[in-house]
């Protein structure tokens, strides 16, 4: 631990002794370190928000989703940074001003690649920066540079978001448009060519369809009838079964009840003769009338076996009855349908190759006009999306925050700078003496001479200094602070130097 202390005290001294030669290199380096720091431009940098309204009713109407809006604006915001847009921001800014060249235009390009990010924050919120460093410019030219650099930025997104969609939809409304016109005309050969057609074989154009497209709709429909009358007749013998399992009438507890009632009454009616009641007598007036409502269903009742009529027999009847008229209009149908197709094939038979032309005739026809339908709802719908893509969105675009105007560089951190380049020339010039020191061979301390020597040091003779010396080390000491204090000073007035000149762009 001594050895340490005294090696430590050993290097202060060598410094010290050598003070100026340290107080020269520290100078030597602080001045060319600030020089270069002073080389360095500043970077100005200005920052801008936008904001898209995704969500909208009546774009997903039309068929715009909120995932269309998305890739549609990721586009924009990947391409807004090309090299195509880039030149546009050079042209509309002071950046312009001295290209005269495309070198020289390729090559500010490049510069303002790399100093220009757009970061999408969210789905619907871009951060525009862009960031200005130019030698050429003053402090308070780069940092309105800055601004109008974003600025434009904006307008080109703007631009982009708005006449690109809608020169997009031009585009492909002309696109719609020239395959209508070349439809229409192929339709209306087509139309002329089935018109004299039929004028020439009226028999082959029946209602505007040919013999053969007739003959294959008459023998479908009948092989659905003749499907329809296997399900029906099915369904006839199956409520024939039904029927046949069914009894007519019902008998049970209850059966035969009118005939009893009839014998009853009867019984009561002799039973009061025969106690010598007259006919005139009351309960053999309401007797007689009892006997009298009970012969006839008395007589139904014998009739029909003794039992009651079974209403599932009755409602199965009916059943069978409807099903019955469905099979006989189902064979009705399958008559006509057959004779059909008999009076059109013999008609296909007599003159095939101009069935077979009407056919073809037509069927070009048919495909021609449903292409020319479809195209025309399309392009209805295209007019419509572009509508409201371009008049809808436009006012859903927004500057959140608007480019910033710079008050102080971003870069670099010069005062950070110049405060390392200080401690950087101070301990250069320590350094510098330091191995100095050990490059000519002088002791500091006794120790250290016997340990070079290995021989034992009997004294030491300190220095003495006249009155004359004294007064000149005096002097030289005064003259060494005031440079060191000179060396402090300078860091200080170029701190002062740097926030004045900020304040300034402020």
């Amino acid at each position: 631990m001594n050895n340490l202390y005294e090696e430590l005290l050993s290097a202060i001294h060598s410094v010290w002794t050598r003070r100026w030669i340290a107080l020269g290199l520290a100078w030597a380096i602080c001045l060319l370190g600030w020089l270069a720091v002073a080389t360095i431009p500043n970077s100005y940098e200005s920052k801008a928000r936008i904001f898209i309204q995704l969500d909208d009713a009546l774009a997903e109407q039309v068929g715009i989703g909120v995932a269309d809006k998305k890739r549609d604006i990721e586009r924009i915001r990947q391409t807004l940074t090309s090299a195509v847009n880039l030149e546009k921001v050079v042209r509309g800014t002071r950046l312009g001003d001295t290209i005269e060249s495309p070198k020289q235009m390729e090559a500010a390009v490049l510069r303002l690649a790399n100093n220009v990010k757009v970061v999408s924050q969210q789905d619907n919120l871009f951060e525009i920066t862009a960031t200005t460093s130019y030698s050429s410019f003053s402090d308070a030219e780069n940092a309105k540079l800055a601004q109008d650099v974003a600025q434009k930025m904006i307008d080109i997104f703007r631009e982009e978001n708005l006449s690109g969609n809608r020169g997009e939809m031009v585009e492909t409304l002309e696109f719609v448009n020239q395959q209508l016109r070349q439809r229409e005309k192929q339709l209306e050969a087509a139309e002329q060519k089935r018109t004299v057609f039929e004028a020439q074989h009226p028999e082959l154009a029946q209602g505007g369809t040919a013999i053969v497209q007739r003959l294959e709709n008459s023998r479908s429909a009948l092989r659905d009838v003749e499907g329809d009358l296997v399900a029906a007749q099915s369904a006839l013998a199956a409520i024939d079964g039904q029927l046949a399992s069914t009894p007519r009438t019902i008998t049970g507890a209850g059966s035969g009840g009118a005939q009893a009632a009839l014998a009853k009454a009867q019984a009561s009616l002799a039973a009061m003769k025969a106690r010598g009641l007259t006919d005139s007598h009351p309960d053999v007036i309401a007797t007689r009338n009892q006997i009298a409502a009970l012969k006839e269903p008395a007589a139904q009742e014998a009739a029909n076996g003794g039992g009651t009529i079974n209403p599932a027999y009755s409602s199965l009847q009916s059943i069978r009855a409807e099903r019955q008229a469905n099979v006989q209009a189902l064979q009705a149908r399958k008559a006509a349908l057959q004779s059909d197709v008999s009076s059109l094939t013999a008609s296909a038979i007599q003159d095939p190759e101009l069935a077979a032309e009407a056919q073809r005739i037509n069927r070009d026809y048919d495909v021609l006009r449903k292409q020319y339908d479809k195209l025309l709802q399309d392009r209805e719908e295209l007019k419509l999306r572009g509508e409201v893509k371009t008049e809808r969105e436009a006012v859903k675009f927004e500057v959140v925050d608007p480019p910033t105007t710079p008050r102080a560089p971003v870069a670099p951190n010069r005062p950070v700078l110049l405060l390392g380049v200080l401690v950087m020339g101070v301990c250069g010039g320590c350094a510098g003496a330091f191995v100095l020191s050990r490059v000519r061979s002088v002791f500091s301390t006794t120790a250290g001479l016997e340990r070079a020597m290995g021989l034992p040091v009997l004294g030491a003779i300190s220095q003495n200094l006249t009155d004359g010396a004294r007064a000149l080390r005096r002097k030289r000491l005064k003259y060494f602070y005031g440079a060191t204090a000179a060396l402090g000073g300078l860091f200080v007035v170029l701190l002062a130097v740097e926030f004045i000149q900020r304040g300034m762009v402020a």
